[in-house]
């Protein structure tokens, strides 16, 4: 949030999470690590900043020795978040990150809070605006496609808190409700992420399956099961590779990006104008500062059919 409000010069400390550069560029990583969410790849110099806490709590002594004017944290409960004002003598604001599904008031609200104290109220418009222009343009292009054209889509190897495999799905993937598609899933959960069975899957047998790239070694191996070269969208080649887009909480960019792919593949007519990766690098340029879609490219593998299929 702090890179979408052009805020990076501001920040004196950052959590483990953030420390360390990437060099893994295998396809399918396992778990977030150093360089690899867009907002960390096109503001390098982060990893360089000091130390303040581990992946979800910060270390008062060393928050107190940056000096800082306000502590933003986020996956903390109020009494945490008092707790740690407390020993640091320091304001400590706790935001909830939100979503962009039922809740993106509470992100937009946490941007405009920051927005608020940095004086970066403008930027945290400017941010907001853009969002809702790029899902109303998604929405747009998808909202009235006749129902006997919509595709049956299977979104595997979700990744929450590291990578999974085949099975672990998202009933309300972002990506994909926001340009009206039918997630088979749909009906396993309300929301996150879940693991379905086997027999599941091979019931829905969906027409295209999008696959969660941090996850592609462990999809890769559960494919060798000859029982998945039955399903409709293997044998027909339509297999397609996604970004991880919760790579160390909602990286909002990346959920917009696939958006766009996903239209493009689904629906090749309503989307003839847009180049998935131009469009990506044009998402990633508004809120991080940079286009790091080739980044991403080598380290995921980017926006490209993943061939499953017996004889490849």
């Amino acid at each position: 949030m702090l890179v979408y409000l052009q805020a990076t010069d501001r920040i004196v400390g950052v959590d483990q999470m953030e420390k360390g550069k990437t060099n893994t560029t295998a396809l399918g990583m396992g778990f977030p690590s150093g360089q690899d969410r867009p907002y960390n790849i096109a503001h390098p110099e982060l990893a360089d900043l000091t130390l303040v806490g581990s992946r979800n709590a910060g270390n008062p002594e060393l928050i107190i020795a940056q000096k800082p004017d306000v502590v933003f944290a986020t996956w903390t409960t109020g009494k945490d978040a008092d707790a740690l004002q407390e020993k640091t003598g320091v304001p400590v604001v706790s935001l909830v990150s939100g979503d962009l599904g039922k809740n993106k008031p509470q992100f937009y609200q946490s941007l405009r809070t920051m927005g608020k104290i940095l004086g970066k109220d403008a930027r945290a418009e400017e941010v907001i605006a853009y969002i809702d222009e790029t899902m109303n343009d998604l929405s747009r292009r998808t909202k009235d496609i006749p129902q006997e054209n919509v595709k049956k889509v299977y979104i595997g190897g979700v990744s929450f808190n590291g990578a999974h495999g085949l099975l672990s799905t998202e009933p309300t993937y972002p990506s994909l409700k926001m340009i009206s598609g039918n997630n088979v899933a749909s009906g396993a959960g309300a929301g996150g992420q879940v693991m379905i069975d086997k027999e599941q899957l091979l019931a829905w047998d969906p027409d295209v399956i999008f696959i969660d790239e941090s996850s592609y070694t462990l999809v890769k191996e559960d494919m060798k099961d000859p029982v998945y070269q039955s399903l409709k969208a293997v044998k027909n080649n339509q297999v397609y590779g996604l970004m991880p887009y919760n790579w160390y909480a909602n990286n909002y960019d990346t959920v917009l990006a696939n958006a766009y792919y996903m239209g493009k593949i689904l629906y090749p007519d309503q989307f003839a104008d847009i180049d998935p990766a131009q469009k990506a690098d044009e998402i990633y340029t508004k809120l991080d500062g940079k286009p790091v879609y080739p980044a991403m490219q080598q380290l995921f593998g980017g926006y490209k059919p993943l061939q499953f299929a017996a004889g490849h």
